[in-house]
């Protein structure tokens, strides 16, 4: 379980690790948090770490620093979405979690859909809508769902149910998705149960299964403390473990990722196997206290620190 060598915060080789954080999408205080985490972790296993709050001079920075390799702690665009991966590529520097084709395709839900899904992925079906559109009419039939094309950690997204109070159609004034982007992705609500799966390496972690203590899994619920409970291991059925894990591994696979990911799912328990959707793949999840990705590998007997350097060594 784990090995002794980090937890007496012993490593092989030191190395000078750049943590990449911040940024300014929507997700920037989550990234700080996932970043000093990081940052902390490594510092005690010995390494030398510079924290970077990245600014559009990043480039500059990093020319100047000139780190071993780049933790990549951000989250959203533009430091998930290929944008970031491109720069570095360019600049030959070494750096965690997934390259520029698999973060261009992942970030973006409908693309990810594309790639998957033909190799036998179950994915809601969904449909492309310009925002401007819903104020006539629904797009699809109630309820459903309503999310950003390319944002992650439930940001933006409204579920529109039939007897909701957005409005029927969605009204002009109401708050949601609408208001703030131009594209939306529509898709149909599927009932039942909230699960994610991390994989490291070539390995699928666990299931957790995310309990909401109201409303559902949105932003504030993923990282404010106490909002929502994980059960991990999941308390589902063998066959929906396995279903659910074997998936996320194949999603990792097919889309090239690095490092970790985290895949979320969608289960309707009165469908068995075949009510369980994978909605999304998360090429760079967060790791903060709260964190799925930091929960999973401490279930499976590696610790926070052990968990950063395996991150920093795969992209070694």
């Amino acid at each position: 379980m784990g090995n002794p060598a980090y937890r007496s915060g012993e490593v092989s080789d030191r190395l000078h690790i750049a943590v990449l954080m911040g940024g300014w999408s929507a997700e920037r205080e989550v990234s700080l948090m996932s970043g000093n985490g990081v940052a902390d972790a490594l510092e005690s296993l010995g390494h030398k770490v510079t924290r970077i709050d990245m600014g559009r001079d990043v480039a500059e920075r990093l020319a100047q620093v000139k780190p071993d390799v780049v933790f990549n702690a951000l989250h959203g665009t533009p430091g998930e979405d290929g944008t970031v991966q491109g720069m570095m590529d360019l600049m030959g520097l070494k750096y965690t979690h997934s390259g520029l084709v698999t973060s261009v395709i992942a970030i973006d839900k409908e693309l990810t859909k594309q790639a998957l899904v033909p190799h036998g992925i179950r994915m809601p079906e969904g449909t492309i809508v310009e925002s401007e559109g819903l104020y006539a009419a629904d797009p699809i039939a109630r309820p459903y769902v309503l999310k950003p094309v390319n944002e992650g950690s439930s940001v933006g997204v409204a579920i529109v149910m039939e007897d909701g109070n957005y409005g029927k159609p969605i009204g002009r004034d109401s708050e949601g998705p609408w208001k703030h982007f131009d594209r939306l992705l529509a898709e149909p609500f599927i009932r039942g149960r909230e699960l994610t799966v991390a994989v490291m390496g070539d390995r699928a972690l666990a299931v957790t299964e995310l309990k909401p203590k109201s409303g559902f899994y949105d932003y504030d619920a993923k990282y404010t403390d106490g909002l929502t409970m994980h059960v991990c291991p999941a308390e589902i059925p063998e066959d929906i473990a396995a279903a659910a894990m074997d998936m996320a591994l194949r999603a990792h696979r097919l889309l090239g990722c690095k490092g970790t990911s985290r895949s979320d799912f969608r289960w309707d328990d009165e469908r068995g196997v075949d009510g369980l959707y994978l909605l999304e793949v998360n090429t760079q999840p967060g790791m903060t206290p709260l964190s799925l990705v930091p929960e999973q590998a401490k279930y499976c007997g590696i610790s926070y620190a052990e968990l950063c350097d395996r991150i920093v060594r795969d992209a070694l």
